[in-house]
């Protein structure tokens, strides 16, 4: 069994006679080298200093911030116009819709009514959107409005972009609020596109309130599950970048249109696929 003795603040021990003394027990001892190569490939807090027993007061108000800040990532209302630039929202012809769950409580409450529009999101849905698009876009709130405020504005674009380079038809991308994963069957038969791609944010944690999930599903349906989708997760700063991001779910969409599946059976190559 190996021991690491990690210093802690507010303790300095002399080296010339081993004893604590009043100059030492001011000074801030040196992050090892090691801890800060550990540090540097996660986000995670990997052996922060503390004070006695307890972290440091600089620590505990840097977790409340976070905690605040994931509970604020689920519990905010998407609006459209006010948590996208005015110019993105024309660009792309934005719109909103809702699913069956009335309100952010009712929606945490009960997934089911996440999974299914209202009636008028439906008939609006039908009614802006063209059917039998290769590629059909949909942006979800899910568990982080603040993922989805933070990272959609750049990544579509660039799918779109990508997508366009390969003359694939797409759809008209439209907002969902109060959206679970499992919408993406409806939007299946609604639209019967070709793949659908869903934006949505992911549950926050301690370490970033603004990760992303791309889900990915091969002409969805009722009655399919996750075992029929794609994943790719953690888009954000310091995850999967927004360059990268869009490569792969382009990448992962031509796989699915030339195999004509998704989900489990289909693993994700990291050369281009063309159409």
């Amino acid at each position: 069994m190996i021991w690491i003795l990690l210093p802690l603040r507010g303790i300095g021990i002399s080296e010339k006679d081993n004893v604590m003394t009043e100059s030492d027990s001011l000074s801030q001892p040196a992050v090892p080298s090691f801890l800060e190569r550990i540090r540097a490939r996660t986000p995670a807090r990997v052996l922060v200093e503390r004070a006695g027993a307890a972290y440091l007061t600089s620590t505990q108000l840097e977790l409340r911030q976070a905690h605040a800040a994931a509970r604020d990532a689920v519990r905010t209302e998407l609006d459209l116009r006010r948590d996208f630039d005015a110019e993105f929202v024309a660009a792309w012809n934005l719109f909103e819709t809702a699913t069956q769950a009335t309100s952010k409580d009712e929606y945490l409450l009960r997934p089911d009514l996440g999974r299914r529009f209202n009636t008028e999101s439906a008939r609006t849905i039908q009614a802006r959107c063209p059917s039998q698009a290769d590629l059909q876009i949909a942006v979800g709130d899910g568990l982080s409005v603040t993922a989805v405020t933070a990272q959609v504005p750049r990544l579509m674009p660039l799918i779109a972009q990508q997508a366009k380079a390969l003359e694939w038809k797409l759809g008209q991308p439209f907002v969902v609020r109060h959206c679970r994963v499992g919408l993406m069957n409806q939007i299946g038969e609604l639209l019967s596109p070709k793949v659908v791609i869903m934006l949505i944010g992911e549950r926050p944690g301690l370490a970033t309130a603004e990760s992303l999930s791309a889900y990915m599903a091969f002409r969805p349906m009722a009655g399919h599950s996750d075992a029929q989708r794609n994943l790719i997760s953690n888009i954000h700063a310091r995850g999967v970048s927004v360059d990268a991001a869009a490569e792969r779910i382009v990448n992962m969409a031509g796989l699915m249109m030339k195999h004509h599946f998704s989900g489990v059976k289909l693993k994700e190559s990291f050369t281009k696929t063309l159409n």
